[in-house]
């Protein structure tokens, strides 16, 4: 399965994400810090197949990250999953147009993570 750094401040929910991901047998790890995606994205062999971004908190910037990441290049082959609260269709569209590969509800991550992981990291939408 595909190595995946899940970008989530909120503990009870990243615990939750990180259970569901290593369940279907994908590698995880877990943080609350941004400065560390682009440091596993730097060195090959700690790089991620896909980073998981929690976008709902509104102190935590992560559209600006993924946009900053993806152009400095620093994305290389990894993909991007944000998710969001339903109602908060302001950072939905904010996160597409950072370049997202997919952007989704949180409760769609919370039922669904496992397979939309698995589907990016296979290189599909």
């Amino acid at each position: 399965m595909a190595r995946v750094l899940a970008l989530v401040p909120d503990l009870l929910f990243g615990s939750q994400v990180q259970g569901a991901l290593r369940s279907a047998g994908h590698e995880v790890e877990l943080t609350g810090d941004p400065g560390l995606v682009r440091e596993r994205l730097a060195h090959p062999e700690q790089a991620p197949a896909v980073v998981v971004v929690d976008l709902t908190d509104a102190a935590f910037a992560g559209a600006e990250l993924v946009r900053s990441l993806a152009a400095d290049g620093a994305l290389g082959g990894a993909r991007t999953l944000g998710f969001y609260a339903h109602v908060d269709v302001d950072v939905r569209e904010e996160a597409e147009r950072a370049g997202f590969d997919l952007v989704v509800p949180r409760s769609r991550m919370a039922r669904e993570g496992a397979a939309l992981v698995a589907g990016l990291a296979a290189g599909g939408p």
